[in-house]
């Protein structure tokens, strides 16, 4: 018979890490669905297709636990942020001027809203995809020896 091995608590706790896998931060859903919903949407209105099946891709990756999905996922939102926080100088410009608030059109639902309250919950988005997509659980759900392969 073997006699049994003692451990050291550092071992122990080692061990049990490596056991136990990191889980799917609720956050993370929320924005992998909030970005599904909108990529599929904007294929079913054939707006950017493209662009809406590499966001799937996206989320496919960072469910799938791969380290791309969450550098593509960090890539999206710094980029995203950007061009959201350049929408009113680009909106605004001379040539692109639209007078009025701004219509919104769903089903046979018409809504008018004001220039700043978009650009206020574009921005207000931007920000919580920042938080969640740099947060330290969601980078503990991805694999680190995942290899960049997201096609794997």
């Amino acid at each position: 018979m073997s006699e049994p091995t003692s451990t050291t608590p550092e071992e122990t706790r080692e061990q049990q890490t490596s056991v136990v896998a990191a889980k799917l931060p609720k956050r993370l859903i929320l924005l992998l669905l909030f970005l599904a919903i909108a990529s599929i949407s904007g294929i079913v209105a054939k707006q950017g297709v493209l662009f809406c099946i590499l966001t799937l891709f996206m989320v496919i990756a960072v469910l799938g636990r791969q380290k791309a999905g969450l550098y593509m996922l960090r890539g999206y939102t710094i980029i995203q942020l950007g061009l959201v926080s350049l929408l009113p100088v680009i909106l605004y410009d001379p040539d692109n001027l639209v007078a009025g608030p701004s219509t919104f059109r769903l089903g046979d639902w018409e809504g008018k809203l004001p220039d700043y309250l978009v650009f206020g919950l574009l921005i207000a988005l931007s920000v919580v995809q920042v938080w969640v997509a740099f947060n330290a659980k969601v980078k503990a759900y991805c694999h680190v020896k995942t290899n960049m392969n997201i096609m794997r």
